[in-house]
């Protein structure tokens, strides 16, 4: 088979990228391949039997068109100041303008209008003293809240489009490994419903995101693709009633917040805040279960979740941070029989686990129901489970209660993209007519940046 681009993941990134290429007129074939499958038929079965599947061969949350981002609380940043480090690589102004552009492709689809965060009101102000009285910094950002209900609407529209313009859509295929001769790649390997084919390109673009990053960096150290360890986030997702996270509920809807609690000073930041949303299970394909967020449009629980992250940077000899979660998460699991592991933060403190009866007492009731409670600290590395707690007693004097006793920590929650790709400006790795775009290049953390990365991939092949 051969087609002129050829997109190796269909998240936002490789979706941007073909819709900028057809936008800017032009003629090339392209062709998307896709693990998973098409977005009408991604399907969550535990909304009806309320436990995890453990679908196969793939989750159905993390993978297929769209990637997590269908399924996940469609959250579009658009500050430049959030989402990753694209900006130290392109500046800040293309990366602002990209942004901006992109949020109007995404409103072309059908996006909600309405901006949320925008003022910077009295109660914003408060907010931000508060923060700076318990050493942490108030980031800013308008969001545009798609809901994970809309979101799945937007991206079918979406694969729609793509069809209708003549993108080859190959769904239900994975990629299993890249051909690269001479320094220079020329297509890739792929597998359907056990056939096994090749794929010839003229420009090949790897946007697998998170979901692939652990299988991207295997193929980088095959192939010498430039790159090196980066951050790797590990914590837990946090939940509290909407009533104590009211005030930033209304006025910024989502707080980012970052700190560098002593005694190490790592990085510790919070991420997808969800209120009224509900907390979720993510499988990958190892088995590994992980905890994210979901917020919907229309359904709305009685709690607001909210991920905090520590963000761990190795040095040599390490170089296999990906691995280092990994086994942080696999020890999660196996106290929680492959479940996602819940405890009370005031149990934490007590030095005990927490058990069924306590939870089903509390004014915290779990959004995710088949949650195991237990003792989280039992598999937590000492660093990260002392930088989370000392976070929490920050956050706590920004949001009154934050730091209750019966505020529920769920965990694993990690995020892997800490493979970052060495690219110069053009999106150019050292491997000739090889590109990498997204989560999984190690550059871009959420939707909107991942998309505006694959506009900017998508002007750059219009234009050879």
């Amino acid at each position: 088979m051969k087609t002129d681009v050829l997109i190796i993941g269909a998240g936002p990134a490789g979706i941007f990228t073909a819709i900028e290429m057809i936008r800017r007129g032009s003629a090339k074939k392209i062709t998307i391949v896709e693990k998973g499958r098409a977005v009408e038929k991604r399907k969550c079965p535990k909304e009806v039997l309320r436990r995890c599947a453990n679908c196969q061969p793939s989750c159905n949350i993390t993978t297929g068109f769209s990637g997590a981002g269908a399924f996940s609380d469609g959250k579009l940043s658009l500050s430049c100041e959030v989402g990753g480090e694209l900006p130290s690589l392109i500046g800040e102004e293309l990366a602002q303008s990209l942004i901006d552009y992109t949020d109007g492709i995404y409103l072309d689809f059908g996006a909600d209008k309405r901006v949320e965060g925008m003022e910077v009101t009295e109660e914003v102000k408060e907010i931000r003293r508060r923060a700076i009285g318990a050493g942490l910094k108030l980031v800013l950002c308008p969001i545009r809240h798609l809901g994970t209900e809309k979101a799945q609407a937007l991206y079918l529209s979406i694969e729609r489009h793509l069809e209708e313009k003549g993108v080859g859509l190959l769904l239900d295929t994975e990629c299993t490994n890249l051909i690269i001769k001479d320094q220079t790649c020329l297509g890739a390997d792929i597998v359907a419903g056990g056939r096994h084919e090749s794929i010839y390109a003229d420009s090949v673009i790897v946007a697998t995101g998170r979901r692939g990053a652990e299988w991207f960096e295997e193929i980088c150290e095959e192939y010498g693709i430039a790159h090196q360890p980066g951050t790797v986030d590990i914590g837990v997702r946090v939940e509290v009633r909407n009533e104590v996270m009211e005030t930033v509920n209304r006025v910024l809807y989502e707080s980012k917040l970052i700190g560098y609690p002593k005694p190490f000073k790592n990085k510790v930041r919070t991420f997808c805040q969800n209120p009224g949303g509900f907390v979720s299970q993510e499988n990958y394909d190892n088995g590994l279960a992980v905890v994210n967020g979901h917020s919907y449009k229309h359904r709305k629980s009685e709690n607001t979740n909210v991920a905090i992250l520590c963000s761990h940077n190795f040095s040599v000899p390490f170089n296999q941070p990906i691995e280092y979660a990994k086994k942080v998460g696999e020890l999660t699991n196996m106290l929680a029989d492959g479940k996602i592991l819940v405890q009370r933060y005031g149990d934490i403190l007590d030095g005990k686990r927490t058990w069924e009866k306590e939870l089903a007492y509390s004014n915290v009731r779990p959004t995710i129901p088949d949650a195991v409670a237990g003792d989280i600290t039992s598999a937590m590395p000492y660093r990260a489970m002392t930088n989370i707690i000392n976070f929490i007693q920050a956050m706590d004097q920004v949001v009154p209660g934050f730091a209750a006793y019966e505020t529920l920590l769920y965990s694993p929650e990690l995020k892997f993209y800490s493979n970052r790709v060495k690219m110069d400006p053009d999106l150019n790795t050292n491997i000739k007519n090889l590109h990498c775009l997204g989560d999984s290049s190690g550059w871009t953390r959420g939707l909107m940046m991942a998309s505006a990365m694959g506009v900017l991939m998508g002007r750059k092949l219009a234009e050879k």
